[in-house]
This record gives C-alpha cells, structure tokens and sequence, in this order.
C-alpha cells in the first residue's frame, strides 16, 4: 500500500510541475508540493482533502490580502493572520487545509503586493496540484477484495478451531489450551474492519450502498461474536468434570465448527439449542453442589451461544441484496454463522 502510495505521488506531482511549467504559473514547483499534500489512501479521503484544502487555501488568501492591504507586508503581519485564520478554519472543519493555505499566503507575502493577476496565479496553482492529486487518487486504487477474502477465511478457520477446542474441552475438561486462536482471529477481524473502511471509500460510486457496507458489516458481526466466544470460554472455566450435559453441548460446537465456514445460516444450531434444552429439562436435578454450578456454567454458555448465532442472523437479514450482489460477480453472498 505505502508503495503504490509512493507512486502515485511521484506521478501526481510531475504532472503537476509539467503543467505548472505549461501555464507559466509561479513559483511552479509550489504545484508539485500541493499535489503531493493532496495524494491519500482512498477516493473518498483524497475528494474530502482536495475540497478541504481548496476552501481552506481561499479563506486564508482572503484573510491575508486584507491583512497585508490594510498593515502592510511585515512579519508581524502573518502573526496576525495566524492568530485569526487559523482558528476560523479550525472551526469551520478545515484544519486540514491550514498547511495549504499557510503555503498560498507567504506566496503572497514574498511578492509584496495584492493584485487580480497574483491572486489569479494562485487560484491556479491550487487547481493544478490539488487537480493532478484528485485525478491520480480516482483513476487508480489498488484493489484489497482478495486481501478481504483472505481474512474472511483466517477468521473463520479460527473460529472453527476454537469451536472444536471448546468441543474437546468439555469432554476433557483437563485439556489445556493455549489460546492462540483468539488472539490470530481478532488480529484479522481489527485488520478485516479497516481494510473494510478504505475498501468502501475506495467505491464511492460501484456496485450501490449495500456492497460497499457489506464486509464493514461482515467484520462488525465477526468482532461481536468473538466478544461472545469470550464470555463463553469464561463459563467453560467453572466446568471442571465431564458432565453427560457437556457431551451433549460439545456436539453443539462440533456442529458449529463446520457452520462457520458455510455459506448460508440455515439454524441448524439454534434447533439442537432448542432439543438440547428440552433434554436439560428433562434430566434428574443435580446431586452436589459442584455438580449444579457446572450445569449452571452450561446453561449460560447456552445462552451466550445463543447470542452469538442471533448475531449470525442479523446479517441474513441483508442475504438477498448480498445474493443479488453475487449473481452480478461483485462478491460471494456470506450470512455463514
């Protein structure tokens, strides 16, 4: 990414000194420095700078040819500018412009005068270097859906690792696991949801609102279920002896482990949640004291299983768009539990 970044801005600001140069605007290299200021790492952020450091650079040259006309061109003068434009452009939600802005107006200042040509000149170059950084960040981004793809896969291979620990756990509660799984996965869910975020700025304009929102929804529902796995794993620590209850729930996650991977959340899990109960019910109230804790530890990591699968079918409620979205080749419907 740091590299295509490196490239990009070597392209934009060559294309902006060569036409700076063409135009005659001066100093021409002030171009290049604007279009390198301009170059981001998505569409949408490289839109929102350029108009940033538009509006932000004429505020500030308006600011300044009033200030100089009126105090004249000493150094004491840019203080005065300094301690007036810059908090108006602060609150006005362009602080990232002041750097630009701050470029425009000692232009100025080092030409000692305030006239249409220069202001001219000036409005020029901006649209030159912050045009050229504009152009550059729409015509290319590099694309990330198979980086995407790749940790929707990690994520979900943890998970069915975990699933089937949690599964062994509770049929040999002397087990001893290292846990290594859950920090790979939330490793790749954090870095699934920022890949997610520049992917959709990245398509301002493709494929509609419900693709470009899908994998930040994707990893959203990820990170609050590995939340729910957590608490699990917490409430399988009071389960210390193999219970005929723990077989019966490590089916659950031996089951679960494979749902994870597919591609649609039929609720075959959440059916074996509602017979197992049954089941629960149906069984001699325990005998000791530890033996009605574990069970208690069971039943509320029921519960918490549960409230990860409903978790899994919030995002089914999107499964016709992502199926439509799909069938036009964009991306391969997921309401996986």
């Amino acid at each position: 990414m740091l590299g295509i970044r490196v490239i990009k801005t070597a392209i934009a600001a060559l294309g902006a000194l060569y036409t700076a140069y063409y135009l005659g605007l001066n100093p021409a290299l002030s171009a290049g420095l604007l279009a390198i200021l301009g170059v981001e790492v998505t569409r949408l952020r490289g839109l929102k700078s350029a108009f940033t450091r538009f509006m932000a650079s004429v505020i500030g040259l308006f600011f300044a040819s009033v200030l100089f006309m009126t105090f004249g061109f000493h150094l004491w003068t840019i203080s005065i500018f300094i301690l007036l434009a810059f908090p108006i452009l602060s609150r006005a939600g362009l602080k990232d412009g002041i750097a630009t802005s701050s470029v425009i107006v000692f232009h100025v200042y080092a030409r000692e005068e305030v006239t249409l040509s220069l202001i001219g000149n000036e409005v020029m170059l901006l649209l030159t270097g912050l045009g050229w950084a504009t152009l550059i960040n729409l015509i290319y981004m590099p694309k990330d859906q198979h980086i995407l793809v790749e940790l929707r896969h990690k994520t979900e291979e943890n998970f069915a690792i975990i699933f089937r620990t949690l599964a062994r756990t509770l049929r040999d509660p002397s087990f001893v696991w290292g846990g290594e799984e859950l920090l790979f996965a939330g490793r790749a869910i954090e870095e699934g949801i920022r890949r997610a975020e520049i992917s959709r700025e990245n398509r301002i304009w493709q494929h509609g609102n419900d693709y470009r929102r899908y994998w930040s929804r994707y990893f959203d529902m990820r990170q609050q279920q590995l939340e729910a796995i957590g608490t699990m794993l917490g409430q399988l620590a009071f389960v210390y002896e193999k219970l005929p209850q723990g077989e019966l729930t490590a089916e659950l996650f031996d089951h679960l482990s494979g749902d994870v991977k597919s591609e649609v959340y039929e609720g075959g899990v959440e059916e074996r949640i509602k017979t197992l109960e049954g089941r629960f019910r149906a069984m001699p109230l325990p005998a000791t004291r530890d033996e009605f804790e574990m069970r208690a530890a069971l039943l509320h990591l029921l519960l918490e299983l549960k409230r990860y699968l409903a978790i899994a079918k919030r995002l089914k409620k999107q499964k016709d768009s992502l199926k439509t979205a799909s069938e036009r080749g964009i991306v391969k419907a997921d309401t996986s539990e």
